[in-house]
């Protein structure tokens, strides 16, 4: 088993930055891809950046060239950069792990609070 525990979320004014971060423990496999998603009031959940091991990166369009996702050495935390954040950004964010050991695995965090006040 995997868990993963977020921090860094709150309340930021249009234009500021947070970052969040999101540490993997237990049987982490340093094959995994992890990602960050988010889900509004009413909406879906959706893709916000993922990184592959191999630091190969994807962005959702709504986040291109204001977010940053990274990852440590060890490849058991990743970290977001949020910069020039809008109201439009308010969501919970959720860190995900995806892993292949026997079979696919898939794990989520609790999620954390974003809220830009405009």
């Amino acid at each position: 088993q995997v868990q993963l525990v977020e921090s860094g979320g709150g309340l930021v004014q249009a234009g500021g930055s947070l970052r969040l971060s999101c540490a993997a423990s237990g049987r982490v496999l340093r094959t995994g891809t992890m990602g960050w998603y988010r889900q509004a009031p009413g909406k879906q959940r959706e893709l916000v950046a993922s990184i592959t091991s191999e630091n190969n990166l994807d962005y959702g369009d709504s986040v291109k060239g204001r977010f940053t996702i990274s990852r440590d050495n060890a490849k058991t935390t990743v970290y977001m950069q949020m910069n020039s954040l809008k109201p439009e950004d308010t969501a919970v964010y959720y860190c995900n792990l995806v892993q292949y050991g026997l079979s696919c695995e898939n794990y989520w965090g609790p999620g954390t609070q974003v809220t830009v006040s405009s």
